[in-house]
């Protein structure tokens, strides 16, 4: 399974790519059905929200929904004109709320999860990283003296 790690733009840049190639994928094979656009943005916002990096994990839920408006252009069922195509917009963007809201809610919930786990890590790692450090063992050399180490791990003299 790929790991990547994107950027807060470039996960917004993926997802976005993603919905409108699927978008005008589903418009070219057949009726270019929303409800089917819907079911697939609910996989790619949760790629969109495993793949961002831990960094830019609030990037995530804010750019799945942004992603969802700009590729449903191709599959609105708007009349034609500029007027007529942006009321299809508007109109699928209301009628498809539910997977909107879907996707983006499994996008945070993800994140949030991530963002939990890297807390819980990072608490573990600072609360054993101090006794590795100063080669006591189990923080018995009292003092604090964790930048006090010699060469072979023994302890320096302080004044």
């Amino acid at each position: 399974m790929p790991n990547p790690r994107l950027t807060g733009l470039g996960s917004g840049l993926f997802c976005t790519a993603v919905m409108f190639l699927l978008a005008c994928l589903l418009h070219l094979i057949g009726d270019g059905s929303v409800v089917a656009y819907g079911v697939l943005f609910v996989p790619v916002a949760a790629l969109t929200a495993l793949w961002v990096r831990p960094a830019d994990l609030v990037t995530a839920p804010v750019a799945v929904p942004i992603a969802f408006a700009a590729g449903v252009l191709p599959v609105a069922e708007g009349t034609a004109g500029f007027g007529g195509q942006f009321m299809g917009v508007v109109t699928t963007l209301a009628l498809q709320a539910g997977w909107l809201y879907g996707g983006t809610l499994l996008a945070g919930l993800i994140v949030t999860v991530r963002k939990i786990r890297l807390m819980v890590l990072r608490r573990q790692g600072r609360s054993t990283a101090p006794s590795a450090r100063n080669g006591s063992g189990g923080g018995n050399g009292g003092g604090g003296a964790v930048g006090n180490t010699g060469a072979a791990g023994k302890r320096l003299p302080t004044a």
